[in-house]
């Protein structure tokens, strides 16, 4: 069970509470003291928020708990979003005095992406201001009718969730047990649980709940299977690799992938640690031994997923105060290995070092990371907004490589995807057109390569891209020529698109919920309007107005500042990523980057072709007439 909530609704509090009453300790640990159970690193200690996702078991008298504390600082939701796809079940913790806030909407839509069931615990019920009845209202309303307690004068409501339900209510006049579980588990209904974990209160009574309402997990087969969650670093130095196994038996010494064995097994309980030489499927453990691992591999039958809810807004880049460049890049990129998002880069033109993160707090945490575990000081630009781009129709990409005693043709359907997608890749080829060997090489090359836009060469994204035709040489062909084909079939069909303005550039925007004093609603909507955002106003109250809506985060980023000041303290604003949008300014960014899509070499979007025992380079526009292949799609 992973355990989610906005920062400071007492999630951690919750999960020791949990650890408390099921013997994992022996005190009740306190974040504001320092020695909660779960938060075990130094930093996460110093500032007191949970910054890493971490392990710990529980063991009450009929149920074996496996919790997964999770970060609640938006800053390090992809360490939330890695986790849920190795859960069972989720508890979303939401404050009795603050209710619904903003990370609570994003965990809530990640927890509804993932089919997750969820158990709700109202914590805080305790505090001055708390309101039960208000924040369950509020659930109901915003995210789910089924948000309820699960109390016999609720049946009527839970049954109206489903039909099935409604029917066995009519003719019993009850409900039977298997009956609500099954509408847990099919996320129809959604417990709520209220209390103050702090002073226990509620605590045994989630406990008993989540006992008699949760099952585990049903392996599909005796086969090895799990799911990669984490990537870490020990005190003394191995590279940990988190994983729940699902199916069979993971055993030590295994070789998971290939040429890498497991050396060790680890079962973490908060920072310590056993050693097993094998671990069946339902439990996590951490493994020592392997150095390609990455969250959401697929181990032994599962399936790779992937993880693109979350996604870094802003690029900085390092100012190396005087240090070895090399050794700062090096720092990074073992920090980018337990967080693939930061997509550290290393321009050898340019001599810099650019990194990409979600906020403030984040680049506050590797500056001191740095310092504490590589002894590095180093400070960061202004960050910049990082852009993507798509495309709005399809097009057939073709890339040629010829030169002498070299041969690979690759013809691409690239086509518009839906928003939040990323790229996929798909085969459509005849193995009697292709041989097999070189459409797996195709398809390796397209995977191997971040590919770019011809805008102002963004990362790619919110595109399909299908293998549809080609040609090999008996004799001349070789895995290489098809990756040089691969990457200039897709740079040649996006150039295509450009000429009939068919690329689109792509800027993060933010979901916002501002609430100001009613006599500044004016210069609030006058504010948002300004930064090409969209609004809508709710219900006013005697003093405030909550003001939801959209905007560009290149607009709006500093916006919370602006608010303090002229609502004197009294307005404020949350901010949730809702994905990225057509870019407001587009035409202005363009002509700023001034990027060439030719001049990139390294991405190139022309061809070479071989004629007379000599290869000669074809220009992009050129490649259609010159093609060997025929187009089986209308030329853009």
């Amino acid at each position: 069970m992973g355990i989610v909530a906005h920062v400071d609704a007492g999630k951690t509090t919750l999960s020791e509470a949990l650890l408390y009453r099921g013997g994992t300790q022996r005190t009740l640990g306190r974040v504001d003291n320092g020695n909660a159970f779960l938060d075990t690193a130094k930093l996460e200690k110093q500032r007191g928020i949970t910054i890493y996702s971490h392990q710990a078991v529980a063991q009450f008298d009929e149920l074996s708990l496996t919790l997964l504390d999770t970060p609640g600082h938006v800053d390090f939701a992809a360490q939330t979003e890695q986790v849920l796809p190795v859960l069972d079940y989720a508890l979303l913790v939401v404050s009795a005095t603050d209710g619904i806030q903003g990370s609570t909407r994003l965990w809530w839509r990640l927890l509804q992406a993932a089919n997750i069931p969820t158990f709700i615990f109202i914590n805080k019920t305790d505090s001055l201001g708390a309101n039960v009845t208000g924040v369950i209202e509020q659930l109901q309303t915003e995210f789910d009718a089924g948000c309820l307690p699960l109390t016999s004068d609720n049946y009527e409501a839970i049954a109206m969730t489903d039909e099935a339900a409604l029917d066995e209510l009519l003719s019993t006049e009850t409900l039977a047990d298997p009956t609500i579980q099954r509408l847990i588990d099919h996320r129809h209904v959604f417990p709520v649980y209220t209390g103050a974990a702090l002073k226990l209160a509620g605590v045994d009574e989630l406990i008993a709940g989540l006992t008699h309402w949760t099952s585990p997990l049903t392996p599909a087969s005796n086969a090895l299977a799990g799911r990669v969650f984490k990537i870490s670093h020990a005190p003394t130095g191995e590279r940990l690799t988190w994983l729940r196994v699902t199916g069979g038996t993971l055993q030590a010494k295994t070789e998971l992938l290939p040429g890498e064995k497991i050396n060790q097994i680890r079962c973490y309980n908060g920072a310590k640690f056993t050693i097993a030489n094998q671990v069946p499927a339902g439990q996590v453990c951490a493994v020592t031994g392997l150095t390609q691992t990455f969250p959401g591999q697929g181990i032994g039958l599962s399936p790779d997923v992937s993880l693109n809810q979350i996604q870094p807004v802003l690029n900085y880049t390092v100012e190396l105060q005087g240090n070895d460049p090399h050794r700062v890049l090096a720092a990074l990129r073992e920090l980018a290995d337990e967080d693939q998002h930061l997509n550290v880069q290393w321009s050898e033109e340019l001599q810099t070092i650019s990194l990409q993160i979600m906020g403030a707090v984040q680049l506050e945490i590797i500056q001191a990371l740095l310092q504490e575990r590589y002894q590095l000081t180093v400070a960061f630009t202004d960050g910049q907004i990082i852009y993507q781009e798509t495309i709005t129709k399809p097009v057939e990409g073709v890339g040629h490589f010829e030169p002498l005693r070299h041969y690979a043709e690759v013809h691409l359907l690239i086509e518009p995807a839906p928003r939040g997608s990323g790229i996929t890749f798909a085969q459509d080829c005849s193995v009697d057109v292709l041989k097999h060997n070189w459409q797996e090489r195709i398809m390796t090359s397209l995977h191997a390569k971040q590919h770019r836009g011809v805008l102002i060469g963004a990362p790619l994204t919110d595109v399909k891209i299908t293998l549809i035709n080609g040609r090999g040489h008996l004799k001349h062909s070789e895995g290489g020529d098809f990756n040089e084909a691969t990457w200039r079939a897709v740079r040649q069909g996006l150039m295509m698109l450009k000429t009939k303005q068919a690329c689109q550039l792509l800027e993060p925007w933010y979901a916002f919920r501002l609430l100001v004093p009613n006599e500044q609603v004016g210069r609030a909507l006058n504010d948002i309007q300004q930064m090409n955002g969209t609004f809508a106003l709710a219900e006013p109250t005697d003093t405030m107005q909550l003001i939801t809506g959209t905007a560009p985060v290149a607009t709006l980023r500093d916006y919370a500042t602006t608010v303090r000041s002229y609502t004197h303290g009294q307005g404020s604003i949350e901010l949730t990523l809702a994905g990225y949008q057509p870019c407001h300014n587009a035409d202005e960014i363009i002509t700023a980057t001034n990027y060439n899509p030719t001049a990139d070499l390294a991405n190139t979007p022309d061809s070479v072709f071989c004629a007379h025992g000599a290869g000669y380079p074809v220009k992009w526009d050129q490649v259609p007439a010159a093609a060997h292949v025929p187009y089986q799609y209308p030329i853009a």
